[in-house]
C-alpha cells in the first residue's frame, strides 16, 4: 500500500511540474523574426487589415518606439530558451502599460493595430493566449471571463 501511495504522489508531482509551467521552447528563427519585426515600418495603412494608417502622425514615433520595446521584452525572454506562458503574458501586460499615458489619444483602429503587433510577437514565439491582456487593453475587460 505504501508503494502505491509513493507512486501516486510521484505521478501527481510529475504532472504538476510538467503541465504547470507552460514553457515555450523558442523557435529557431525567432531572433531573425524579432529583428524583422523591429525594422519594419509600423502604423502604416494596411488594406489587408482594413487599417487606414495612424490617426495622428505625430504619435507614430512614440508608438513605434514603445512597440519595439515590447519586441525587446519578448526577445529577452526568448533568449532564455524556455520562458513560460506567464512570463510572456506579463511582458504583454507591461508592454501595454507603456501606452497608458497616450491611450486616450489613440483611436480604435490604432489600438486594434497595436494589438495586432502584439499578436505578431505572440506568433513569433508560439504563445497562444495573451492571458486576457489584449482584451483588457482594447475593451477594458476580458470578455472570456465570466
Amino acid at each position: 500500500m505504501r508503494q502505491i501511495t509513493i507512486i501516486l504522489f510521484g505521478l501527481t508531482l510529475l504532472l504538476f511540474t510538467s503541465c504547470g509551467q507552460g514553457q515555450i521552447k523558442t523557435p529557431e528563427n525567432a531572433m531573425t523574426e524579432f529583428e524583422e519585426f523591429k525594422n519594419k515600418d509600423k502604423f502604416l495603412q494596411d488594406d489587408k487589415l482594413f487599417y487606414p494608417g495612424i490617426s495622428d502622425p505625430s504619435l507614430n514615433s512614440i508608438l513605434t518606439e514603445k512597440t519595439n520595446l515590447a519586441s525587446d521584452d519578448f526577445r529577452n525572454l526568448a533568449d532564455k530558451g524556455t520562458a513560460t506562458d506567464k512570463e510572456y503574458q506579463d511582458a504583454i501586460k507591461n508592454g501595454l502599460q507603456r501606452f497608458d499615458e497616450i491611450y486616450l489619444q489613440l483611436d480604435t483602429e490604432d489600438r486594434e493595430r497595436l494589438c495586432s503587433y502584439f499578436e505578431e510577437l505572440m506568433d513569433i514565439v508560439g504563445l497562444e493566449s495573451s492571458g486576457g491582456h489584449l482584451n483588457n487593453f482594447m475593451y477594458g475587460f476580458d470578455p472570456t471571463e465570466n
